[in-house]
This record gives structure tokens, sequence and C-alpha cells, in this order.
């Protein structure tokens, strides 16, 4: 008997990189494009020149690109010479392969507008990410069109400059050609499909991606159909970065697939499917992508959480918009009153393809003639700018907390101290214990004294939970009253035995807590509930669906791990 041959290895972090950028130039508008986490520096100067292999022409946007430069619109300076309306294509108008440079500062409605344009399925995208924190990262409307994902953060000099082509494009394109009409068969997109449900990505674009993947895939490799292999690197290639949870190690015992049903097609008749795709097992595909996976995955997925989460945990206080400070905003039609601030150029894209119909004309002989500009024309300027943030830290100091986790729930806030004092935002610090909860330090934006009080935290006594949520909603409400943007964060460790009253009586504390859970829901304060006990507790989980808060239960987490998870869901 005849041992079968071993599974061929992982691709690794160079080798992964170097067949994204192959799979992207080969077929890059049918995957939707590429997302790359870098900073400026070798390794992306490198990926940015294989764009090159890209058979688009390539256009560069920023986030703050306008609807008329995307779509078109009126070139003002063609109508003023011309004498008559003109208008100016815009950059989406062809095919391209657009480079989005700072993209991680995408708002939403350019990502939106973004997204119906890849859907086309015409063009592709490269999304240059440079965000420096966990919660600085792509619009997720964007990332679940992007198949590719590349993170250069660990690059070194020598391996970009081992990002050149791999393989034979011009080849590779005339056999994806080919290729493209072939369909792979159930089993194989049943095992991309299950291995995408065990890895918790729940949309039905992924299989899709990663069934092109393996085509473009196999193309490279110059094979007739794409076999196990070609599956598993597709996996991994656009599987790793989706991923939500972390996926269990297969066990050995586990249950075979299905066998075929029986085919009666003739012995002599041919047969197209190649034979180690009949019943590839769904476990080769997980552990292809378990092997994508970054070494601390379980932090990155529970900051992830964090961050997707919270409700406006975006790193910075409330949009606000206003007519005088701020980032510019596309202007809108508008009436002069006092304050407001007239946007000449937008008004004057508005009044020129109506002059004809007015009858002013545009000065195109040797007289002028003067703009004939409705109130109707008038264009008024806008600017966006954020409110101060409070961060308000509610932290279990009860008898059972300080026990088990309260030295690491210190650390991690004090951790947070010197970023948040770095964003000039504002803190607030309370404690539950005992009977009540206390303010230890008001919002401030003080960073000796925050220290100080927190250093001076004791613990012990009963566990007031119910207290602890109301002190919090109460400052959360007067910061928000200031024209301030609270968002709060709730450590603790278990259910409270403290009612409001101060009577230790558990089934009144409970349902203490849980009405104040609902007064918080409806207030709309972002919040984030993290379980530091050494047991994921039930009542939490319920307490934080009441809030309308993100429930993340940490058993095992040190102070540094709550760090990343705090950055990541309060935006600091």
């Amino acid at each position: 008997m005849v041992d079968a041959p071993p599974p061929p290895r992982p691709l690794s972090a160079l080798d992964r990189a170097r067949l994204a950028l192959d799979v992207l130039a080969l077929d890059g508008a049918a995957l939707g494009g590429l997302w790359l986490r870098a900073r400026v520096g070798p390794a992306r100067a490198a990926v940015m020149g294989r764009l090159a292999d890209i058979p688009l022409p390539a256009r560069r946007i920023h986030p703050t690109i306008d609807d008329g430069a995307l779509f078109g619109g009126t070139d003002l300076a063609a109508s003023l010479s011309a004498g008559a309306h003109r208008k100016s294509a815009g950059i989406l108008a062809q095919p391209s392969a657009l480079i989005l440079t700072m993209a991680e500062r995408a708002p939403a409605g350019l990502a939106a507008r973004l997204a119906q344009y890849l859907d086309a399925g015409t063009s592709c995208l490269i999304a240059l990410d440079e965000g420096a924190e966990a919660e600085e990262t792509l619009s997720p409307t964007l990332a679940e069109r992007l198949a590719l994902f590349l993170d250069l953060s660990d690059f070194a000099l020598e391996d970009a400059e081992g990002l050149e082509a791999a393989s034979d494009l011009t080849l590779a394109r005339a056999r994806l050609i080919h290729l493209r009409g072939i369909g792979l068969p159930p089993q194989a997109m049943n095992a991309l499909a299950a291995a995408a449900a065990s890895l918790g990505i729940d949309s039905l674009r992924a299989p899709m991606m990663a069934a092109r993947a393996a085509f473009a895939i196999a193309a490279l490799r110059g094979l007739d159909a794409p076999d196990d292999t070609c599956l598993r690197d597709a996996a991994s290639l656009v599987y790793a970065h989706r991923a939500t949870i972390f996926p269990d190690t297969p066990q050995e015992d586990a249950p075979l697939p299905d066998a075929p049903p029986p085919d009666d097609t003739p012995n002599d008749a041919p047969d197209d499917t190649p034979q180690d795709l009949a019943d590839i097992p769904q476990d080769l595909v997980l552990e292809a992508v378990r092997a994508a996976l970054p070494a601390d995955v379980l932090a990155r997925l529970a900051a992830g959480r964090a961050a997707r989460g919270m409700k406006g945990g975006a790193g910075t206080g409330a949009k606000m918009k206003g007519n005088h400070r701020g980032r510019p905003l596309p202007a809108r039609a508008g009436r002069m009153r006092q304050g407001k601030r007239i946007d000449i150029l937008a008004t004057l894209r508005a009044a020129a393809p109506l002059q004809t119909l007015r009858g002013a004309g545009l000065g195109a002989g040797d007289t002028p003639k003067r703009l004939a500009i409705r109130p109707s024309d008038l264009r008024i300027k806008r600017y966006q700018h954020s409110s101060d943030r409070v961060l308000i830290f509610t932290i279990d100091a009860s008898g059972s907390s300080a026990f088990a986790r309260l030295a690491e729930a210190k650390g991690a806030v004090e951790l947070l101290l010197a970023q948040s004092y770095a964003r000039r935002d504002h803190v607030a610090l309370l404690a539950f214990r005992g009977q009540g909860c206390e303010v230890v330090l008001p919002p401030t934006r003080s960073l000796t004294a925050t220290k100080r009080r927190l250093a001076g935290l004791a613990g012990g006594g009963g566990t007031p939970l119910a207290a602890g949520l109301r002190m919090g909603l109460d400052v959360a409400l007067q910061a928000r009253a200031r024209g301030m943007t609270p968002t709060l964060a709730l450590l603790t460790d278990g259910r409270g035995n403290i009612a409001l009253d101060g009577s230790a009586n558990r089934a009144r504390a409970d349902e203490d807590a849980q009405r104040l859970a609902r007064v918080f829901a409806a207030s709309g304060i972002p919040a984030l509930v993290i379980d530091i006990a050494t047991r994921p507790q039930p009542s939490l989980a319920g307490l934080a669906r009441g809030m309308g808060a993100t429930y993340l239960p940490l058993p095992r987490a040190d102070s540094r791990l709550l760090t990343k998870v705090l950055q990541a869901g309060m935006g600091t």
C-alpha cells in the first residue's frame, strides 16, 4: 500500500504577498482589488511598482474628493471660454485601477460610491491604509468588496526586493480566459462556504471571491483546472483578514464528508473534474487560513469586534456642521443670511448651464456680457468639525474584583491615559463598591491628577452595579449637555448584589441594573462592557444587550490586552 503524499506546506508571508500581487494583476477587476495596510517605505514602494502590471489605467484619488471629480460636471473654465455650457468627464467614467490614498479616512459617502462602482466588475481599487492603530481601518463597505489584503508592517528591506512577479502574466491571462468557462465542483464550493462559516464570515461574497482567486492561481501555475492546493491558497488570501472568530484546531476523528452520489456516466466517458477536488475536506481549507492568521490574532479579533460594535467609536467626538471652521464639505444650495458664506466657484458652476436660457450669454465676443445669477444658484460653504470627547471609565472596585482583576484594570486605564492626554480628550474616573458609586475624578485633562487618583483607588465591599450605571449615565448626560461626546467603559467581574437603596438584595439589584440599562440604551450613549471575571458571566452579556453596548469577555487578559481592547473600542 502506497502512503498518500503529505500536504504541501503553507505559503510563507513573502510567497503569500507575491501570489496576492500576481492574482491582482491577473484578475483584479473580478476580485475588486487590494486592501494594502502599510506605511511609506520600501515594501510599499515595491507593491506600488507592481501595480503597473494591472491592464487598466491607474488613477489616484483622495478621501476629500468631491462628486464633480468622480462623476463629472460643469467645466467652469471651458464654459466661460466657449460661451456655452461644457461638461467634464469624471474619473469613474471609464474602467480604471483606482488608488485611494489615506483610505482609512474615507468617509461613508465616498465608500458607498466606490462600492457601487466596484460592483460593476470592470474596475479595481487599491486602498492604501496608513492607519497606525487598530481602530484606524478601512470602511467595512469597501473591505467587503476587496478580495485581497496585505499587511506590510513586518516586511523587511530584503522582503521588499522579493515582491517581483513570479509568473508569466501574458500566458496566464490567455489561460484564465479558458478556465473561466469551467465551474468548480459542488464539493469544492461547499468546502469554501463551510470554511467561511467556520471563520465567522457571513458574507456570500467571500466564497465567490475565493473561487475566482482559485481560478487565477490555477492560471498562474499553468494548470488545466484548480486543484486542492489552489483552493487552499485562495482561501488563505481571501479569508484570513475577514475572520471574526478563531477557528478550532481540527480533530483527528472529525467525520468524513458525505460520499458523492453514484455516477451513472459510462466508464469510458471523459471526466473533467480533478480527482483531488472531488472530496476535498473542509479542514484542509481551514488549515491554510489558520497558517495565514497573525500571531496575535486573538487580541486583534477582540479589538476589531470592539471597534465595529461601538456606536461612534471612531476616535473623535461627534461630527458637528458649521459655516466657519473645520473640514470643508461640499457646498449646498441656500439663501444669504447672517453668518453664511458664499462658495463663489460652486455658485458659478450652478449658474453656468442656465445662461443660454436666461439670455445672458457668457461673453464669447469682444464685449463681455454679464452673468445672470439667480438666488437659486447660490451655494453656501459648509464645514465639519469634531466636538471634544470624554472617556468615562466606570470600574468595579468591589471585594471580588479587587481579589481577581482590579490591578489589571487599573493598569489598562493608566496605559491609556497618556494617549488620551495626547489627543486632548477629557477623562472621568468612577468607582463603585460597598453601597454606592463615587466620582473619583470628574472630567478633566489633567494627566497627573488622574494617575494619582487611580493609584489611590482601593477595593472592597459589595458590588453596587446599578449605582455605577446610574452615576456613569449622569456624568455622560452632563458632559453631553456641555457639548462634549461621552463614551463609557464599564469594567466589572459579575452581577451586582447591592440595590440602589443600599440593601443587599441580589434580585432587586438585578432589576435596578436592567432598568438602568434600558435608560442607557434610550440615551444613545456609546458604551463598552468588559467582563474581567475568570469565567464569562451570562448576566453581563444580557446587561450589555440591554444597554445597546458591546460585550467582551476577557477572562485571561492582562493589562496590555485590556488596553488594546479599550483602545479599539473607545477609539483612543
